[in-house]
Parts: structure tokens; sequence; C-alpha cells
């Protein structure tokens, strides 16, 4: 594929005709091929499209990753912020029957339960109740506020599907493919049979779950729209085609990219040891090896957010790198045995890059590098996520995969916090636990990048990362 993607020119874009044809990476553990309904899951770009696309939460994300109604038309906030009321817009299954809040509501609380395997789950605690207020009104009840509900209930991973594995749209599948070919569902509010505003070919997507090479070599020879899922992992695969520069769309994601300190025995057991091992990484050189202007950090919220401090500095910060290298070689060396660190990354020839230098710093030193597969027992572990919502709460618990006693105390204390005001105190306690315990190693914001047509008008970069496909062209769903 390498060899294939080198051969690649340049080639014009589709005319503005016809179905827009996105190219989505599946998962790169070998996930499925998102082909059809029963194709479901969280794991990977191709089927978080494909669940987005064929069933809706009561919000959903817009182009440009802010918030717009779902399946829910409206909304209020009451009670100080204890309760969302939403009103369900007129909406039916695929076999035609009206969506009722008798059915949203035990959807919903299946999805907010701690058993239900979402991976949000930890983030909707404070949800208290669930209720049906009439055939068409929803409230959620908090027993702590949380203004970031609706950020949470727009991720793909809160769609309202049904126990037949349906949605409610702003797709639905009129050939299954492979790959999938998608039609909008008209608005019954907005939309007579003969209509104008009736859906046209080029409002149609035919979806393409594949490998990030794959995805890279359709767009290159002019086979595909829209390239979405791109990861550090891919971005030297670039170098081989010929792609107009203003087709390469970087996201400016907020999230955490770093290295995680999942083994805390030997030589990481030690908070001050886990500190200089920190302070050796040349972030700048680091990143620039895999990708030019990447955003380097030291620090592991991006911004105060909703804390009531500043972000923690780790103490190291105001050092040089030689002194920061040499404060990590006498650490080492004092240890009194060889070190030997695993390193857990993903497959890819940005990884490859990358683990080049972490390996070099390691070895410089005195630590003698191993890599091992993402999913493999480790020392060290890579996290590259994106944040769903703008709490530092999600930082910190993020971050700790595992972390000290005090460290988790601090932030089950900030879970709990009964008042806005208390929570922002405590999450600023927490992130000081974990500047001190050091369970993470910040490097970058991750990485994101799609390849875009010039057809796809709507197409939109945010801190989200997420593209949904009815904001392509401006279609009106």
């Amino acid at each position: 594929m390498a060899a294939a993607l080198l051969s690649v020119g340049g080639c014009d874009r589709q005319a503005d005709t016809g179905a827009v044809t996105v190219s989505a990476v599946q998962g790169r553990s070998g996930g499925g091929s998102g082909s059809g309904r029963s194709g479901f899951a969280d794991g990977d770009t191709s089927h978080r499209l494909l669940r987005d696309s064929l069933a809706q939460g009561l919000v959903r994300f817009d182009a440009n990753g802010q918030i717009e109604p779902g399946l829910a038309e409206r909304w209020i906030v009451i009670d100080d912020g204890g309760s969302f009321i939403f009103r369900l817009r007129e909406a039916k299954w695929d076999d035609g029957s009206p969506v009722t809040a008798e059915q949203v509501v035990p959807i919903l609380r299946r999805l907010a339960s701690a058993r239900s395997g979402n991976p949000l789950a930890p983030f909707l605690t404070a949800i208290d109740e669930i209720v049906v207020m009439t055939p068409q009104v929803i409230e959620v009840r908090l027993s702590r506020p949380r203004p970031d509900l609706l950020k949470l209930f727009a991720q793909p991973e809160m769609a309202i599907i049904d126990r037949t594995r349906h949605g409610t749209g702003p797709f639905r599948i009129i050939r299954a493919g492979p790959p999938p070919l998608l039609r909008p569902i008209p608005d019954p509010r907005r939309v007579e049979p003969d209509d104008d505003a009736a859906p046209a070919p080029e409002d149609d997507v035919r979806l393409i779950s594949e490998s990030p090479a794959r995805a890279i070599l359709r767009f290159a020879r002019g086979g595909s729209d829209l390239m979405l899922g791109g990861r550090f992992t891919e971005w030297p695969l670039l170098d081989g085609v010929q792609v107009n520069p203003a087709a390469v769309r970087i996201d400016p994601a907020a999230g955490l990219f770093g290295l995680s300190i999942a083994n805390r025995q030997g030589f990481l057991a030690n908070p001050a040891n886990r500190q200089a091992l920190s302070s050796a990484f040349d972030r700048a050189t680091l990143l620039s090896a895999v990708a030019p202007n990447w955003e380097a950090t030291d620090r592991l919220l991006p911004d105060a957010l909703d804390s009531d401090a500043p972000p923690q500095i780790p103490g190291w910060a105001l050092l040089t790198l030689d002194e920061r290298r040499a404060g990590a070689r006498a650490r080492v060396a004092a240890w009194g045995e060889p070190v030997k660190l695993r390193v857990a990354l993903p497959e890819g020839p940005g990884a490859n890059l990358l683990y080049g230098q972490i390996g070099a710093t390691l070895l410089r030193i005195g630590i003698t590098p191993e890599r091992v597969a993402s999913d493999a027992p480790a020392d060290l572990r890579l996290i590259d996520a994106v944040a769903p919502f703008d709490s530092a709460r999600w930082y910190i618990a993020t971050a700790c995969a595992p972390c000290g006693e005090a460290a988790q105390a601090a932030i089950e204390q900030a879970r709990l916090a009964p008042t806005l005001a208390e929570r922002s105190r405590a999450i600023a306690l927490a992130d000081a636990a974990l500047n001190a315990d050091t369970p993470f190693i910040p490097l970058a914001r991750p990485l994101r990048w799609s390849l875009v047509a010039n057809r796809l008008r709507q197409y939109q970069v945010n801190s989200r990362a997420w593209h949904p496909l009815n904001h392509l062209r401006g279609t009106p769903n």
C-alpha cells in the first residue's frame, strides 16, 4: 500500500453531482465493516459515523461542533441546572410508528446505566431520574448540576436506538451495500411529498469503511469527496501523495495525547521518578518528527475550564532540557538496577516515528525501551483521546489510569460536589493532586485531520473533531 501511495499523483475532485462519497477510517484493531445497521459500535470512526447517521440522540452536533436539535426539537434548563426538560419533535421509527417519550426514556436509562458498557456512563452519574412528563416531553433530573450535559447527550454513544436496532435518522439506508448508501429522511414538518425540498441525489452519502492507507489513496485518486478519521498514526502517509494542501483540514481538537503510567511498580512506583521521566522529553522535537506545527503541552489541562485555578504546571517546567535530563539520568542511576520500560503504541508510520523519539529519550537517560502492542501489558501506554465535553473532570479522570489514592479521592470529591462552585474548587485540588502524583505524561493536543473536497462547503473544523454527514453540503436536516 505504501508503494501504491507513492505512485499516486494529484487528481481533480469530483464535480458537485451525485452522492457524496465518504471514506471513514475503520477500527485500528480490525473493527467491523460498518456496512449495515447491525454494525453499530463505538470503537472507530466508521461505526460512530454510521450510528450518528442512522440514530440521533436528543441533541446532536452541527458542523461547528455546537449543539443543535436532534430527536428533541427544544429544551429548557430549570432549578439552577438541576433539571433538563426536552420536548420531542415529530419523528418516526423505520416501521413508520411515532416516537414517544415512553419509548425514549427506558433507552436513555439504559445508556446512562453503569452496567451499559457505554464509555460515557462514568460521566453521567449525576443523573438522578429520567421521567416521562407527557407523551412528547422528557425530564432529566440531576442530583448535581452538570452544565455540559447536552454535549454528552450529543455524542453518538447516546443515540436513541430501539430494541430492533433502529433509529430515527437523520439518514436511512436505501441500499445496504457494502458500501451502504444513505439518504436524508425528510422532515415531515417542512417537506410535502412533491416539495422541491425533498432530498436530491447530491444529498445522498455513500459511506465506505476502510483502512487509513486505502482511504488516503481513494481520495488522492478522486474516488471520494471526504476522508474522515485521520490521526497522527497516518499523517506521514500524506508525504507519498499529491493532495491539494487546501484539502487537508486539521481540527483544533481538545483532549489528551500522552503516556499513561500503566504500571506503578519498580522504578515507576516513585512519583519523583515519574516526574523525572516526564521532564526528560523534548516535546517540540518529538512531535515535529511526526507532523509539523503539532502543538505540544507539558500540563494536563489545556485551560482552566471549570476549575477555579489555572492549570497546574509541573515543577520542572522552568528548568532547561539539559538540566531536566541530567536529573532524570541521576534518578535512573540511583535506582541501582537496570530499568526497562515497555511502551504500548498503536501501529502505523506515525507511531513508528513517535516511538523512535520516545525510545531515544529513554536511552538517553539510561532506560531500555521495548515497544509492545497497544493492548499488551505495558509500563507506559499512549492515550490519544478527544474530550467529549469541556470539563476538567474528564481530563483528570481519563489521566487517572491508574493514579494514587489521594488523587483518586480528589477526583471523587469533584464528581460528588453538590454545587458548581464546590465542584470548581474540588477540580482544582484534583488537578494539583495529579500534578504531584504524575500518573500521565502530557505531550500534545490530539492530532485529528480530514481530506475534504471543494464540493463540501459546509464542512468545518472544530474542537470536537466530529463531522456529521448531514452537515457536508448544507442539506436541511
